[in-house]
């Protein structure tokens, strides 16, 4: 009996180092989902952005991948940038479009705004001429 157990016991330890190490050395890629597990996989880690971490555009473009829709335009020297990753589908056309995505605003490539602020924030320092 106590054999059996040792035994349990070994394989569990087994399971759990190899879970961790498929964890920590194969990080989830969105590239290689399915476009309703990268959607959860997008809003998810969204929803868990908070603007005082100090959150770059390369930080989330090396967690999700390439933007789904990209605005951008320069005004006085700094970038503003609008990324919009899809979050939820409305129509299953296979387009895209940005009322099925997330918007993230960066200027010069600092989060400072999600979701809707994310597009009011973006108008208001686009310049008229834009």
């Amino acid at each position: 009996m106590v054999r059996v157990i040792a035994w349990l016991a070994a394989g569990l330890v087994a399971y759990l180092l190899i879970t961790l190490a498929i964890v920590k050395y194969y990080p989830d890629d969105p590239s290689q989902m399915n476009w309703q597990i990268r959607e959860a996989f997008n809003a998810k880690y969204i929803q868990n952005l908070k603007l005082e971490d100090d959150v770059r555009q390369q930080q989330v473009i090396d967690r999700l991948g390439g933007p789904d829709i990209t605005r951008a335009y320069r005004h006085d020297g700094e970038v503003y940038q609008l990324l919009y990753y899809r979050t939820h589908r409305a129509i299953a056309d296979g387009i895209t479009t940005e009322d099925e995505c997330t918007a993230l605003f960066f200027i010069e490539r600092q989060l400072v705004a999600i979701g809707h602020e994310a597009l009011e924030r973006y108008e208001q320092h686009r310049p008229i001429n834009h």
